[in-house]
């Protein structure tokens, strides 16, 4: 029989090969790139703050963790891309919260108008325990995990029509609104023909004459090339749209609880750089748009205010008049 006599250097060598190994394969399997859905592109206030997300993610994990932006909704339209998230199609995405009501009645708040005074007032809100409540909703009900509460932005008005001083400017305009009844219930508030219609389908609808008017963030009309189709530009900010960075739960709870806290960090420090980034956007585009030849308006938000104040009403036994009243008077 032959012995082989292991020195103690043989053994703390053959440890540490087998140490590394281990730590080679734990690395191999923990190695991942996240696909992330976008709606716009990489030079929107979305565009930013997904791509800042993913260089501190890369930097947490020591590359381990990377990921793979896809723009211009390549994986598909908003309400798509949530339930793909939910259904562990989609690994993440940024999105408005629009098709989001559809889901979670409480998410109808941000289609409700005019809840939301400044950016400063959304922020406290939504980073507030109210933020976390609607993230485990859209845990529980649509099964999609919130990193960070990032943002569209205000939305403001634009059409071929007129510009708008008061609420009355918006009769007989035909104003294409995102598949909400809460959006069409305030432009009808307001005034206007509403008509619910696919985002896809809106360019072409305002060139064509078939639609007036729509509205959105300014980065937004911006980088879709609005100006082209629009002559007036109304800083009605008659809504704050937050874009939540989310991915699906199931991935989510897939990661180790260290690559949870990375992921969950990653997102925490790209938070304040996209809501600044998105600020500084709106404030360029505001005066790029008017250099692009739009009329641009600042009218007295008070008539708008009160013209809407019914639809508020008439919603808030849906939304939860608790989270409606909290979000209203939040302390900021």
């Amino acid at each position: 029989m032959h012995h082989v006599y292991l020195t103690p250097q043989k053994v703390s060598v053959m440890a540490g090969a087998i140490a590394i190994a281990m730590a080679t394969t734990a690395t191999a399997q923990a190695e991942r790139s996240i696909d992330v859905s976008l709606p716009l592109g990489p030079d929107s206030q979305q565009g930013v703050g997904v791509l800042k997300f993913g260089e501190e993610l890369e930097r947490l994990s020591e590359g381990r963790l990377t990921i793979e932006p896809h723009y211009n909704n390549a994986l598909g339209a908003e309400r798509e891309v949530v339930e793909g998230m939910g259904f562990g199609i989609i690994d993440a995405g940024i999105t408005s919260t629009g098709p989001m009501g559809g889901f979670v009645d409480q998410f109808l708040l941000f289609d409700l108008p005019y809840i939301f005074e400044n950016n400063a007032h959304a922020y406290a809100f939504l980073d507030s325990e109210y933020g976390e409540e609607l993230a485990t909703l859209a845990e529980e009900q649509m099964n999609v995990k919130f990193l960070a509460w990032m943002e569209n932005g205000f939305r403001h008005n634009t059409n071929s029509v007129r510009a708008l001083n008061t609420p009355e400017d918006l009769d007989g305009i035909n104003h294409r609104t995102q598949e909400s009844r809460v959006q069409v219930d305030t432009w009808e508030a307001l005034g206007a023909n509403a008509t619910p219609m696919a985002w896809t389908e809106v360019y072409t609808a305002l060139q064509q004459g078939v639609m007036d008017s729509q509205e959105n963030p300014l980065a937004t009309i911006y980088d879709v090339n609005f100006y082209e189709v629009q002559d007036y530009l109304n800083l009605t900010q008659h809504v704050y749209s937050p874009a939540p960075l989310m991915m699906g739960l199931d991935l989510f709870n897939s990661f180790s609880e260290e690559d949870q806290t990375i992921i969950l960090e990653a997102a925490q420090i790209a938070l304040p750089f996209q809501r600044e980034a998105s600020q500084e956007l709106e404030q360029r585009y505001k005066v790029q748009l008017e250099e692009l030849g739009m009329t641009v308006t600042e009218p007295d938000l008070a008539p708008f205010r009160d013209a809407v104040r019914p639809v508020i009403e008439q919603w808030s036994p849906t939304v939860g008049e608790d989270l409606v009243e909290a979000a209203l008077n939040f302390e900021y």
